[in-house]
């Protein structure tokens, strides 16, 4: 197996492979000329290089981990395809922290009965990008939940709240028929730098709750909840089980246009009085990280099957659509080169032309991950980030993603293999993935804009055809490596 250090070599020589290494990773032409001319009297280290094909394939993504901070409402026509893709989407609210109402006597809005009321209720979809045409009829449906989706529990983009029971039979049911121009705001409100485009939700047909008793629109529901107990507004979670579990957005009619929702909220609108004089007050109940949104998306199969099919190249696609998958050639990396450093191995994919001339082709991933085939699920599950050992983020450049440096998963491969085999003669048969990763486009979240904090699956709609598969008929990818053999004096 490979040496890893070299506990007696000097320092220049270190310094002098360091420097190679990095010349290497960022240099796209091949190394078969580098040689072995870096080498040192004294110390004896011998560098090569070579360069060897790797094999590329598409896969169905089928479903992806579905938890993100934006959610995706729309349906759409792919133009490089012809296939449609919906986008759906489950919003949960929370109160925030020390929320309080006024007190009961300081209400003003009531009813002839003399009990507390609101006067309007309403769920506002703030969207900063959207896909598509701004100005096409869509139309949805804005449905109570039942129960909430909980944390801890995984849900997939395939997950739909209706058909799997998380609708409230009976509950709060309103549709909306919207474009995201929102023409029915002025020009002029339209230009200001302070106006965000939304779509407005109106809660404010009677509203039954679940032990029988009706209120004139839902927001008369939420405050008096809080005056029956506070304690249900304290945070997100009794919030979210005790008073409301969200709402599934879903498209009901209409197709050309996708919003990118970044901000849902619940507002609440009311009157109060407070040293005689009256005051209208919109209680805001936000949905954000501290709550749970998931994003169902729908995809043409017959389409994403025969993509998937086309052995001439390999495919990105998102939202949940096709990743693209690598064998490695461990084997033939360490063949010859037991004793040897694997110092460098990189590897780049090319991205082919895209021929479809539409303003509305979809943007090209500009981040990929590559991670172990059996951990492309566990990967998201466990909130993993990418480490540079296991898994890898290439961002776009140009045409190509190049994913400049891992040798060190070669490694793990190979070690893996090596003890698997020493413990079980079998340990191919049960392990078929062991020298496979998955190219997969993903979001990533930084922290004081340098530390990496999250990385999540792309849920926007990007489509990217590679140089690739079975039956490519343009230049092999190659991985190419630099080993390095210290020889002693």
């Amino acid at each position: 197996m490979f040496i890893k250090n070299y506990t007696s070599m000097k320092t220049k020589i270190l310094a002098a492979l360091a420097m190679l290494s990095m010349v290497f990773a960022s240099c796209d032409d091949t190394t078969e000329t580098i040689g072995s001319s870096l080498t040192d009297n004294m110390d004896h280290l011998t560098i090569s290089t070579d360069t060897f094909k790797v094999a590329t394939r598409s896969i169905v993504a089928d479903s992806v981990l579905s938890r993100n901070t934006t959610g995706y409402l729309g349906r759409i026509k792919d133009p490089e395809t012809g296939g449609y893709i919906t986008g759906d989407f489950m919003v949960q609210f929370h109160a925030l922290e020390d929320f309080t109402l006024p007190k009961k006597e300081d209400i003003v809005s009531l009813n002839d009965n003399n009990e507390i009321i609101a006067d309007s209720c309403e769920i506002r979809l703030f969207y900063t990008s959207y896909y598509g045409d701004s100005l096409a009829t869509m139309k949805l449906t804005a449905y109570e939940m039942e129960k909430p989706m909980e944390e801890g529990v995984r849900y997939y983009s395939n997950f739909d709240p209706i058909t799997n029971g998380y609708v409230r039979t009976g509950g709060m049911k309103t549709d909306k028929v919207f474009t995201l121009a929102n023409l029915t705001y002025s020009d002029s409100l339209r230009a200001t730098t302070s106006y965000m485009p939304n779509i407005r939700i109106p809660l404010n047909e009677p509203y039954t709750d679940k032990n029988g008793k009706t209120y004139n629109n839902f927001g008369s529901f939420i405050i008096n909840k809080y005056y029956e107990n506070p304690s249900y507004f304290k945070n997100a979670y009794t919030f979210i089980h005790n008073v409301c579990p969200g709402f599934y957005i879903k498209v009901k009619d209409g197709l050309g246009a996708m919003a990118y929702v970044s901000i849902s909220q619940l507002f609440v609108y009311y009157r109060f009085k407070s040293d005689e004089t009256t005051y209208v007050r919109a209680d805001v109940f936000a949905g954000t990280e501290e709550v749970l949104q998931t994003t169902n998306i729908t995809n043409d199969k017959e389409t994403i099957n025969r993509l998937a099919s086309d052995n001439t190249c390999t495919y990105l696609k998102t939202p949940a659509g096709i990743f693209t998958e690598m064998t490695l050639p461990v084997d033939d990396i360490i063949r010859n080169h037991e004793n040897d450093t694997l110092n460098a191995a990189k590897i780049s994919l090319t991205r082919m032309i895209d021929s479809t001339h539409s303003k509305y082709s979809f943007d090209k991933p500009t981040t990929l991950l590559m991670v172990e085939r059996d951990s492309m699920y566990t990967f998201f599950e466990k909130n993993d980030i990418a480490d540079g050992s296991r898994s890898f983020l290439s961002s776009q450049s140009g045409n190509t993603y190049t994913f400049s440096n891992i040798s060190n998963l070669i490694r793990i491969m190979a070690e893996a293999k090596e003890n698997g085999l020493k413990r079980n003669s079998n340990w191919l048969n049960e392990h078929p993935n062991w020298n496979k990763v998955v190219i997969i486009p993903v979001q990533e979240t930084y922290v004081q804009q340098t530390v990496l904090a999250k990385v999540t699956h792309d849920m926007k709609l990007s489509s990217a055809k590679l140089v690739g598969g079975p039956n490519n008929p343009y230049d092999d990818i190659k991985i190419s490596v630099i080993y390095s053999k210290f020889a002693g004096k």
